[in-house]
């Protein structure tokens, strides 16, 4: 008989935590309801007790999405996180609490400097907690894979007659092999099921040494009954486990697994897709699934083979993951339905009439002017439009500009708003993008420093679009800016305010005690 596998996405949380990944609310909601279209179990909305501003992204994503999908948050095991998250979720209509404390030694010595008895009382005390808030407690052993296993399982053993109704056990530091990894998820599981068989065996596996998605596989292989995930390997170091390498790896490996999810993998490369547009963090050509490479044959044996019959070289085929074997071009003649297809086909919404219909006419107005649209060009309207849709009178906002370049005085001139408030200046530089990051940086009146400047096309043809990506530094903490449009100088220029944007964003919406993640 064939298992349910659960899948918990923490693209949110731990996918978030890698550095120029950071979204806002408006794009998180955005892939959470792209993460409920693609069947997900589970989400891990984030950690609420880290910043006021991740505490309304994770609320918001509970009530956008908390009809479908069970929602989650991390919390360290002590009162304060454990009722942020309670707060956080609590509108959704299934819920859980997810506590983490260590359980290593180097964890308990190094870095609670604690005894083991101590350690193991909190995180007793804190699902006792939490379980008064809720009835679903997740407990999970940070660092289990280099934990000895008698003090892990009396940890377990403890948490559970606590009320921890699912345990999940993480490789945190990517130590496990595969082998190894598989006979502690077989160890823990016969002891689990002797103690409670309705508690749930969880798994949460990084790429460190790239046996992430392996490790995982062999977790289930030996019973664990739920996994965690990112949506393209996205992670803390090297990344966690993908969670589209692990889907497709029990369906097309079904008949050696008995294992099935109910993702709709259908979905699985416009999710993929829509998070590379929002962190501005592009996929390896080569990578499983949904690299760009994945179903690209370019040696002549195996052109030949595949003319023949697909299966010679290929061993699930591109429609399955929502691949496309090619690409809709869209012109000004192109109705509303092919156009409404296309931005669906990249993972945003088009529920709202009103909204539809003020962003048809600028895709017809982009058309009239670049002839040909193509996928990167509906993404780059919708997220111009949503951005601006949501732009806030606290935020700086480009109206015009003017450079001019030359061997002696580059000069670059802004016009931009802040609310209601204008802002104009001249600054020379030592080139046209340094000339125009000086005169933005004396009109905002911040210390910020340019960490990272990189330019690439998204598009084809003469008009293609271009994508800015920076990362800039304030107050020692690194901010990522992302912009696109066709005047590569307009989207450096817009790129560098969306980076001061989130640094204002990040300050105000700031804990008095943040936690650094």
């Amino acid at each position: 008989m064939k298992r349910h596998i659960l899948v918990l996405d923490t693209t949110l949380r731990d996918g978030e935590q890698v550095p120029g990944a950071k979204l806002n609310v408006q794009q998180k909601v955005e892939f959470a309801q792209q993460l409920k279209r693609l069947q997900v179990d589970m989400i891990e909305a984030g950690f609420p007790a880290s910043s006021q501003g991740d505490f309304q992204a994770v609320q918001e994503i509970a009530r956008s999405v908390g009809d479908a999908v069970s929602i989650t948050a991390l919390a360290r095991a002590v009162k304060s996180d454990i009722d942020a998250v309670y707060e956080s979720i609590k509108i959704a209509q299934d819920p859980f609490i997810h506590i983490v404390l260590g359980t290593s030694n180097i964890h308990v010595d190094k870095k609670f400097n604690r005894s083991k008895e101590a350690v193991l009382q909190m995180g007793v005390d804190a699902v006792k907690y939490a379980k008064s808030l809720l009835p679903r407690v997740q407990y999970s052993t940070e660092d289990a894979s280099r934990s000895e296993f008698e003090y892990l399982w009396q940890t377990i053993e403890a948490v559970v007659k606590a009320g921890a109704t699912i345990i999940n056990v993480p490789d945190t530091v990517g130590y496990a092999i595969p082998e190894e990894f598989g006979d502690l998820i077989r160890r823990i599981n016969e002891r689990l099921k002797n103690l409670n068989e309705d508690v749930i065996l969880s798994v949460h596996c990084h790429n460190d040494l790239g046996l992430a998605t392996a490790n995982t596989l062999a977790a289930i292989k030996n019973g664990a009954d739920k996994v965690e995930c990112t949506i393209n390997g996205l992670g803390e170091r090297a990344g966690n486990t993908s969670l589209e390498e692990v889907v497709m790896g029990l369906k097309v490996r079904e008949n050696s697994y008995h294992c099935s999810t109910k993702i709709k993998t259908t979905e699985l490369m416009r999710t993929s897709r829509l998070l590379t547009y929002l962190t501005g963090l592009d996929v390896q050509v080569n990578k499983a699934i949904t690299g760009e490479n994945a179903f690209a044959h370019s040696s002549g044996i195996h052109q030949d083979g595949l003319l023949k019959d697909k299966q010679v070289y290929e061993i699930l085929s591109p429609e399955e993951v929502g691949a496309e074997s090619m690409e809709l071009i869209l012109t000004a003649r192109s109705g509303r339905h092919a156009f409404r297809n296309a931005v669906e086909k990249i993972g945003f919404e088009t529920s709202d009439s009103a909204d539809f219909e003020a962003l048809f006419e600028k895709f017809l107005a982009l058309a009239d002017a670049k002839k040909e649209v193509y996928d990167h060009d509906v993404y780059y309207l919708v997220a111009n439009h949503r951005t601006h849709e949501a732009a806030s009178g606290h935020l700086y906002e480009l109206i015009s500009f003017q450079v001019v370049t030359n061997d002696l005085y580059p000069t670059a001139t802004v016009k931009m708003n802040k609310g209601t408030e204008v802002f104009k200046g001249s600054a020379v530089g030592d080139g046209p993008i340094d000339a125009l990051y000086s005169v933005i940086k004396s009109l905002v009146g911040l210390d910020v420093q340019l960490k990272d400047y990189k330019i690439n096309s998204l598009s084809r043809g003469k008009e293609a679009i271009g994508r800015v990506n920076i990362r800039i530094e304030h107050h020692g903490k690194t901010y990522a800016g992302r912009a696109m449009d066709t005047d590569i100088i307009k989207a450096s220029a817009m790129a560098f305010l969306n980076g001061i944007n989130a640094a204002l964003l990040d300050t105000a919406n700031e804990c008095p005690n943040p936690l650094k993640r």
